[in-house]
């Protein structure tokens, strides 16, 4: 799979060029909404992070990311705008998918969070370490409720470009 970036990104570089600034402000908004009393620069925050999530899932195709509970919460937003969602793949190269499960602290793997930050700096981003704390912080409160595990059979959730389920490759 090749992604397709169209640009060079410099580490100090956001996520928020890989959808027009109407989308982001769109995608903020309904983070916004989703939780009564968020800042708007929280709200901000967390969809620049769900962009840099999903890019380096896209950039890292075989290895098992999962977000944060919080970044979940971007991702969530990014889904429910179905054609910002669908030109953001485009432009990535593939589909990234989401299937949820319910929340399990027990199942956690901080290991996995510190991957997918790592990925995130692979793909030529810096993720934000307030954005990645266990599910089980809650310095900020989100309405996401779903927590996620490594690929595998339908129920389970990932951010591998590989499939996280029956689906088979995230190709889109």
């Amino acid at each position: 799979m090749t992604v397709l970036l169209e640009h060079v990104r410099t580490p100090e570089s956001s996520a928020r060029d890989l959808i027009s600034p109407e989308a982001f402000r769109a995608v903020a908004q309904t983070v916004q909404q989703a939780n009564p009393g968020m800042s708007a620069n929280i709200a901000v925050a967390i969809v620049d992070e769900a962009l840099k999530f999903v890019a380096a899932c896209a950039s890292s195709p075989t290895v098992p990311l999962r977000p944060s509970r919080v970044v979940d919460e971007g991702w969530h937003a990014l889904i429910l705008h179905t054609q910002i969602y669908t030109g953001l793949s485009r432009r990535l190269g593939t589909v990234v998918h989401h299937v949820p499960e319910a929340p399990d602290p027990a199942r956690h793997d901080p290991d996995a969070l510190m991957r997918t930050q790592r990925a995130i700096r692979d793909a030529g981003y810096v993720p934000n370490a307030e954005l990645w704390r266990a599910p089980t912080d809650a310095a900020i409160p989100v309405a996401a409720s779903c927590e996620h595990s490594e690929g595998g059979p339908e129920g389970s959730c990932t951010g591998s470009g590989e499939g996280d389920g029956p689906s088979g490759p995230n190709v889109g």
